[in-house]
C-alpha cells in the first residue's frame, strides 16, 4: 500500500519536473541568411529559438562574405536555414565544414524558380512579366511544388558527400547551381508559406519536445500571410491593366509581381547596370507607360535610378526587400507600388 502511495506521489512530481525542465531548456540556436527569414523563424519558434542573421542590414546579400567572427559563431548553430540566394552557393559548403553537426535546410527546395528578367526590353515575352497576366488565385502558386510531408525533403545535414538527391524526389542542387533564376522567393506570400513549412518541419525534427509550440507559431504566421494576401489583392484590384507596371532598380519583385498580376520594369539586368543606350530605352519605355517613380533598395547605388527619374520627370522612392519586419514591410511596399500606379 505504501509503495502504491509512493507511486501516486512520484508520478505528478516527475511530470512537473519534466515540464520545468522543458520550460528551462535552452532555445534552439538557428542561423538564417537574411533578415526576412529571421522574422519567419521567430514567428514560428518564438522563445524556443535563438535566431542569428548572417547578412547584416544594409548589406548586399548577393555579394556578401561572412566575417571570421560570424564563422566562429556559426559553430553554435543547430540549424542553418538557407533560402537560395547567391552567396550561399559558395559559403554553404564552408559553413558545413565549420559545423559538421549543423543541419542545413534548403527552405526553397520545393519552389520551382522563375527566370530573372533578360536584357531585352520586350516585357510581354518575359517569364512572370506578361502584361496580360492575371493575378494568381489566392492560395495558389504555379511555381511551387507541393511541400514535402513533415520530415521529408528538408533535413539536409551538412555531410561531406551532400548526396540527398533521393529525398523529396529531386536533386537539391537544382536551386543553387542554375544561373539566371530569381532567388527572391521571400517577396511572394505564396512562396513564404513554403519557406515557413520547411522551417516548421525542421524545428520539429530538431526539437520534438516543442512540436506543439512550433505548430501554433506556424499556424499564426500562415493566418497572417493569408490576411496579407487578401489585403494586397484588394489594393491592386482597382488598378487598370495599362497601369500595372512599376520600375525598380534591382529586379527583386518578380514573384510578387506575378502573384498580383503586375509587371516590374528593372533598371539593372542580371546584376549589370545599363549603358547609355539602355538608359535611354528605359526612359522612353517609362514615358510611354506613364511611369513616374523608380523604386530603389538601400543595398544598391541609386545613381542610374536617379538618371532615369530625372529623364522621366519622376522621383526615386526607397523600398527594402530585406527588411526584417516582413509583414509590415510587404504592406508598405504594396502601398508604395499602388500609389505609383495611380
Amino acid at each position: 500500500m505504501k509503495r502504491l502511495s509512493l507511486i501516486f506521489f512520484l508520478v505528478p512530481v516527475l511530470v512537473f519536473a519534466l515540464a520545468v525542465a522543458s520550460a528551462l531548456a535552452e532555445p534552439v540556436p538557428v542561423t538564417v541568411s537574411i533578415a526576412p527569414q529571421a522574422y519567419f523563424a521567430k514567428r514560428i519558434g518564438g522563445d524556443k529559438v535563438d535566431v542569428t542573421t548572417m547578412v547584416p542590414p544594409g548589406t548586399d546579400a548577393h555579394t556578401f562574405e561572412p566575417k571570421p567572427s560570424q564563422m566562429a559563431a556559426l559553430q553554435k548553430a543547430k540549424i542553418y536555414f538557407a533560402v537560395g540566394i547567391d552567396f550561399e552557393k559558395a559559403w554553404l559548403p564552408r559553413f558545413a565544414d565549420v559545423n559538421k553537426t549543423m543541419t542545413i535546410v534548403h527552405t526553397d527546395a520545393n519552389i520551382v524558380k522563375m527566370a530573372m528578367v533578360p536584357h531585352a526590353h520586350d516585357h510581354a515575352a518575359e517569364t512572370g512579366h506578361d502584361h496580360a497576366a492575371a493575378p494568381e488565385a489566392p492560395g495558389h502558386a504555379p511555381d511551387a511544388a507541393s511541400p514535402a510531408p513533415p520530415g521529408q525533403g528538408h533535413d539536409h545535414a551538412a555531410e561531406a558527400d551532400h548526396d540527398h538527391a533521393a529525398e523529396a524526389g529531386q536533386d537539391h542542387d537544382h536551386h543553387h547551381d542554375h544561373a539566371g533564376l530569381d532567388p527572391h522567393v521571400w517577396l511572394s506570400p505564396a512562396q513564404v508559406k513554403i519557406l515557413a513549412t520547411a522551417m516548421r518541419d525542421a524545428l520539429i525534427a530538431a526539437d520534438p519536445g516543442n512540436t506543439d509550440a512550433y505548430r501554433v507559431g506556424y499556424e499564426s504566421l500562415i493566418a497572417d500571410i493569408g490576411a496579407l494576401d487578401a489585403r494586397l489583392r484588394a489594393i491592386f484590384a482597382p488598378v487598370p491593366p495599362q497601369r500595372r507596371k512599376f520600375m525598380v532598380f534591382h529586379p527583386a519583385w518578380g514573384y510578387f509581381a506575378r502573384q498580383y498580376g503586375l509587371t516590374q520594369v528593372p533598371v539593372e539586368r542580371e546584376g549589370k547596370e545599363p549603358g547609355p543606350a539602355e538608359l535611354a530605352a528605359l526612359i522612353d519605355e517609362a514615358k510611354k507607360d506613364g511611369i513616374t517613380v523608380v523604386f530603389v533598395q538601400p543595398q544598391f547605388s541609386t545613381r542610374n535610378a536617379e538618371v532615369v527619374a530625372q529623364g522621366i520627370g519622376g522621383t526615386v522612392v526607397p523600398v527594402n526587400p530585406l527588411a526584417e519586419d516582413w509583414l509590415a514591410n510587404m504592406d508598405k511596399a504594396a502601398a508604395a507600388f499602388q500609389a505609383a500606379m495611380k
